[in-house]
């Protein structure tokens, strides 16, 4: 089935792969209909963009009044591709505006809408993009990437544009699924079953207390959301979370170490990629009474003995887990950088993980607030990745890291 395809490209440097996405489609046999910002045609010429797509280009709001052109390519458009998606276009999308031919085109439309996300990474990573993905998302917006690589000039990071044929099967795939009534299936963890912790542990002394922690499981909800948007089907081993659960994953609900080390250990056989975010008692009480423990007023206090809970981590890490993942987190208390490395590197090489996620934690910081920062140690203990941010745009720099290992 021949589609009207619109592909939109806007001003940023991998505008130059946007070809590659127009020829692809085209010798795929669908109708491609070019419109660039002004920016774009920075980076690539009308001509060539004419040449590739087979039909004329238009750019100006105002020229074809008397068709209506502004709303008559949206209104007969089966698809939109914005193919790069620069950090203002994405903010323009997620407010509405339509200041320029592209987004009249959109909002003019009624067809399923795929934008590949390209800029760089600390653009990416701006609590700002990320609420207007996360927008976008919520209408049904696909997005494809970005992916973890070079960028302009010597940075390299996540926010490269995906390659063209990356970007035209998600979007092919997308429109197949809305012909056939059935959710399209898409994204860098698409086909990945990943298993993720999250939460805190309590340990009972009696009835009515426990011994717990702070945790409230936003960064590990966070990162089960995210991989879940990407395509991948999860299953989230929730420990006494403190927010709602996220829908679309498979969730095995747990209270002490014991059972949590139980859940994943089940979950992760087969797994692509196990993260361990959830924050797990290092000890609990040797015996736990059966009724609520009484104050005796002669006593001068309360003596507890506690034994120790395994390293789930390390049990997997130190067990067979070829092609999976692992990916740990070490919540530390130590206000030097230097030295919270150090730790986070012993603790990797310890328990055997692929990667570990370092973040420091205290009073004010890491648990239950909505910003995190952290840095990934990969194996050789190299920094892989610094993150700063929200939880949700932390998560996705995990991600990055993990698609890119994947791959």
């Amino acid at each position: 089935m021949t589609l009207n395809i619109v592909v939109g490209i806007t001003g940023g440097i991998a505008a130059y792969k946007a070809v590659g996405v127009v020829r692809a489609l085209v010798l795929a046999g669908h109708d491609v209909h070019v419109v660039p910002t002004e920016g774009a045609l920075r980076f690539v010429g009308l001509p060539t963009l004419e040449a590739i797509s087979r039909n004329p280009v238009h750019v100006d709001l105002y020229e074809g009044v008397a068709e209506v052109r502004h709303v008559a390519i949206g209104q007969s458009a089966d698809l939109i591709v914005i193919a790069p998606a620069t950090a203002n276009t994405i903010a323009k999308l997620a407010t509405g505006l339509a200041d320029d031919l592209l987004g009249n085109t959109v909002l003019a439309s009624e067809a399923p809408v795929v934008i590949a996300p390209a800029m760089h990474t600390e653009m990416w990573r701006n609590p700002a993009t990320q609420a207007n993905i996360a927008t976008l998302q919520a209408r049904g917006v696909t997005v494809v990437g970005p992916a973890v690589g070079q960028l302009t000039g010597a940075d390299s990071g996540p926010g490269r544009m995906e390659e063209p044929e990356a970007i035209v099967d998600a979007a092919l795939a997308v429109a197949a699924s809305i012909r056939s009534n059935t959710p399209a299936v898409h994204g860098d963890l698409a086909g990945r079953r990943v298993v993720v912790s999250a939460g805190g542990t309590r340990e009972p002394l009696d009835p009515v207390r426990f011994l717990g922690n702070r945790s409230s499981g936003k960064q590990g909800i966070a990162i089960a959301e995210a991989a879940r948007a990407r395509g991948a089907q999860v299953t989230l081993v929730a420990a006494n979370l403190e927010v709602a659960e996220p829908a679309g994953c498979d969730i095995r609900r747990v209270s002490t170490a014991l059972e949590l080390q139980a859940a994943v250990t089940e979950a992760s056989r087969g797994a692509d990629v196990v993260v361990m975010a959830a924050a797990v008692a290092d000890y609990r009480p040797a015996t736990v009474s059966e009724a609520k423990i009484k104050k005796d007023q002669s006593d001068d206090g309360l003596t507890l003995e506690l034994v120790r809970n395994p390293d789930i981590l390390a049990g997997l890490g130190h067990g067979p887990h070829d092609g999976t993942l692992l990916v740990g987190f070490a919540a530390e208390t130590e206000p030097d950088d230097e030295r919270i490395l150090e730790l986070g590197r012993a603790k990797r090489e310890a328990k055997r993980a692929d990667l570990l996620v370092v973040n420091r934690v205290g009073w004010t910081e890491g648990f239950a607030a909505d910003e995190n920062s952290a840095v990934v140690i990969g194996v050789d203990g190299e920094i892989v990745t610094r993150l700063h941010g929200s939880k949700v745009s932390v998560a996705d720099g995990i991600l990055d890291v993990v698609v890119s290992k994947l791959n």
